[in-house]
């Protein structure tokens, strides 16, 4: 059998279509991480795969975060699988159980540790040969451990919680027939050989996250043989604990074997990685039935690459799928779903008897529940009364109540108010336009000039004006509501007039043709010049500082070329260069 597992960094990375990369791999089971997908985004080409039966395990709380997922070949379908570490989140009878001890995390952190869609659970059988009477137990943990954020302490705390979780949950599976295979993105790197530069690394064998592997892995003692063929890995000088890091039991001396790389300084073009990407198995596995690892550096898409391990053994698949299947989803059986099914209880029990005490904080049930059980929690007082009626009132309608209050106050408008001529400038065939009062109206003339004259927005009236000027016309009829009006023009307002027509003539034109760039350039900035960097002696490319802090949003000039180790002459140089913020 073949197992392989990858951080895929979002389920789209499968652009051929997703059936079509997992048969790329020719494996039995193919366990991804951060699909970065929730159920209610997850569409039946990616949920149901001919000839594949998928178990997926979603983020509760962030859509586009997180997320696992594991495809199994329908020769290896499993006899049960469960989503979570904690076994709080499975609500039906083909549970995988063995749970460990759990007495040291509370009600809360067990919660939130899964609710984020870290891991998935499959339990196989399998036969070490066809003939071989019985069957053995293979469960499969697919775990997206979380990443230690140096701005977030809180996170350092997590990750180690997960750590402590899925060892605890690994060792209580493990028996003498039933044997355990964890892999996925873990996000630490064990040793130095399997970072890129250690030595840049501030306590790097007093990691938290590496001090937990090496008390969680058994390390065999190096052959010195590594790729030579015919070579046995030795299990000698025991130390550590259950599990064994499959890539490291066939490679122990392999360097540069890195499964993740910077996609924003094009590391892996100069292989500057890490190896954070594991396969786990259990001591008497590997002992027995594993062939060999590897890593696949050539596969693209991701900012990691997949991981594979072979086992001696066939699986002995299950007649039906389990419950988590995504083929049970009601979204994807195709048959008109019952009203009961909403009515979900939230008191109950698991199979081992454990009580649920209440469902994880953000997950799609909890609001259809506090609503069936008690609608006044979404938002509606109990004790606020309507004056008028006594029905329970919330806050939005007293919004809308004092929206309405406040257009109450207002006078009732007339309706022939909306149908009143406005004052409105007619041009006739006349015109006169004198400054003062006109004798027969009563208006002035600076009362209706302005809406002529002033503003690059009335240009159309003195045009209208113009024209008419030229033609020999002396008088301008306004029309009022209940009057005719003349008001007579000097010839001062006649150049004013003349003069705005020719400017915006000649505006037009300069618009048309694109002749203002010293216009636009003092006021459209553009890039500042990339200086060259020294040792290449190449132009440099602009980057923006993201990280929180003083100099946040700040750019600067690095080396254009890839990152990588400093003795790598085609790795970028330590060129650097603010950027003049008067620029």
């Amino acid at each position: 059998m073949k197992i392989v597992t990858w951080n895929i960094n979002g389920i789209r990375t499968f652009k051929n279509g997703i059936k079509s990369a997992l048969d790329s791999f020719d494996a039995d089971i193919i366990c991804v991480q951060e699909t970065k997908v929730t159920r209610d985004l997850l569409d039946e080409r990616t949920a149901i795969v001919d000839g594949y039966n998928s178990y997926f395990s979603f983020s509760r709380g962030r859509t586009g975060y997180s997320g696992v997922a594991t495809f199994c070949k329908d020769s290896a379908t499993p006899f049960a699988a469960e989503e979570g570490l904690t076994g709080r989140l499975v609500n039906h009878g083909e549970a995988v159980g063995c749970y460990g001890d759990q007495g040291d995390f509370s009600i809360e952190e067990l919660q939130s540790l899964d609710n984020e869609g870290r891991a998935v659970i499959t339990q196989h059988k399998f036969k070490h040969s066809l003939e071989a009477e019985g069957s053995e137990t293979l469960t499969v943990i697919n775990v997206y451990c979380p990443r230690a954020d140096p701005e977030k302490p809180e996170r350092k705390l997590f990750k180690l919680q997960f750590y402590k979780l899925l060892q605890s949950r690994a060792e209580a599976i493990v028996g003498p027939r039933s044997h355990v295979i964890i892999l996925g993105d873990i996000n630490t790197s064990h040793q130095p050989i399997d970072h890129c530069d250690p030595d840049d690394v501030e306590n790097f064998e007093d990691n938290p996250g590496r001090k937990w592997l090496d008390s969680f892995l058994f390390e065999p003692a190096e052959n010195g043989n590594d790729e030579e063929e015919g070579s046995e890995p030795s299990l000698n000088c025991v130390s550590g604990g259950k599990f064994i890091d499959t890539f490291r039991y066939f490679h122990p001396t392999r360097s540069n074997a890195f499964t993740c790389w910077s996609t924003r300084t094009g590391a892996r073009q100069t292989n500057y990685g890490t190896r954070i990407d594991y396969i786990f198995a259990n001591r008497l596995l590997v002992e027995t039935n594993l062939l060999n690892a590897d890593i696949m550096p050539e596969v693209e898409g991701s900012d990691h690459c997949p991981i594979w391990a072979k086992l001696s053994c066939t699986f002995v698949p299950s007649p039906r799928c389990p419950a988590l299947c995504t083929c049970y989803m009601p979204e994807f059986m195709g048959k008109q779903q019952k009203l009961l099914r909403f009515l979900v209880k939230v008191s109950g029990q698991h199979t081992d008897g454990r009580d649920i005490e209440k469902p994880l904080p953000g997950s799609q049930e909890v609001g259809e529940i506090c609503e069936n059980l008690n609608p006044l929690a979404a938002g509606v007082s109990s004790g606020s009364k309507r004056p008028s009626d006594g029905l329970p009132e919330s806050s939005t309608f007293k919004g809308k109540k004092s929206k309405q209050a406040k257009k109450a106050t207002k006078p009732q408008g007339n309706l022939l108010t909306f149908f009143k001529p406005k004052l409105t400038p007619v041009v006739s065939s006349s015109q006169s336009l004198s400054s003062g009062e006109n004798t027969e109206t009563g208006f002035k003339s600076e009362e209706v000039m302005p809406e002529i004259h002033e503003g690059t927005e009335n240009v159309n009236s003195c045009i209208a004006t113009h024209s008419m000027l030229t033609e020999g016309h002396t008088e301008v009829k306004v029309k009022g509501e209940t009057n005719n009006f003349s008001i007579s023009k000097t010839k001062e307002d006649e150049e004013r007039c003349q003069d705005q027509l020719q400017s915006s003539t000649m505006l037009n034109q300069e618009t048309k043709k694109g002749s203002c760039p010293d216009f636009w350039k003092s006021v459209l900035h553009g890039p500042p010049q990339p200086p060259r960097c020294n040792a290449h002696d190449e132009l440099c490319v602009l980057r923006t500082v993201k990280k929180p802090g003083p100099n946040l949003g700040r750019q600067f000039f690095v080396c254009a070329r890839p990152q990588g180790h400093s003795s790598n002459p085609q790795a970028r140089c330590n060129f650097f260069a603010w950027v003049d913020k008067r620029k």
